[in-house]
């Protein structure tokens, strides 16, 4: 019964040391050779250098939840490289996918995903809605992680369909405070607490019928 129950524990820390990584903040170094690389892209698109270089810099190693807001482009959307067209929201789940695979591999995972059903409720001294489309919310392991996958030629690759998809968003890092639900880390757990609990049975039982 041991090896089953050990093998349970074994498989949980296993995971645990996948999801939580191991926590390294990025250093100076790191964040300097990353921005290097983004080279104008970044400016282009109206973002801030120096506002994620503070974010990367003050790197606590630990897990962040990136919210995102986006509208879709409306209509048929035409790839001028290519000239194939499609709706606005076709070319952002082809974006979305290999986005989600890669961050599935690096111990991240979307947390919420869904559409816009109604203008805003409640809104105080901010600009009118422009039409979000969506919201979601993404678990990144760490900032390093999001270091590692903007700079992936495979995420890169993908990222004009995220130019063809989208018309407008913006983006924010939070770190959690209060959340009412269970983490992958206490839900992984209870699936290999309860498949231990239902391997320890059935040898119990095994072992019962043939005594």
């Amino acid at each position: 019964m041991g090896v089953i129950w050990g093998g349970a524990l074994l498989l949980w820390l296993g995971f645990l040391l996948f999801y939580d990584g191991i926590r390294r903040p990025l250093r100076r170094e790191e964040v300097d050779a990353f921005l290097a690389t983004l080279g104008p892209r970044l400016i282009e698109t109206g973002n801030d250098v120096g506002r994620l270089r503070a974010f990367l810099e003050a790197d606590d190693g630990r897990e962040f939840v990136m919210v995102n807001l986006v509208r879709t482009r409306p209509g048929p959307v035409t790839d001028p490289a290519s000239g194939e067209t499609r709706a606005g929201h076709e070319w952002l789940r082809r974006y979305s996918e290999p986005f989600v695979r890669g961050l599935i591999a690096r111990g991240g995972h979307p947390v919420f995903v869904g559409r816009k059903v109604g203008g805003y409720i409640d809104a105080w001294n901010t600009p009118a809605d422009p039409g979000w489309s969506l919201a979601g919310t993404m678990r990144y392991r760490s900032r390093r992680d999001l270091v590692r996958m903007a700079a992936d030629p495979r995420f890169r690759a993908a990222h004009l369909n995220k130019t063809l998809g989208i018309e407008a968003t913006f983006s924010f890092p939070t770190q959690r405070q209060i959340a009412f639900y269970a983490s992958p880390r206490a839900t992984v757990g209870l699936a290999l607490a309860l498949a231990a609990a239902l391997a320890h049975i059935m040898t119990l039982t095994f072992a019962g019928g043939t005594a």
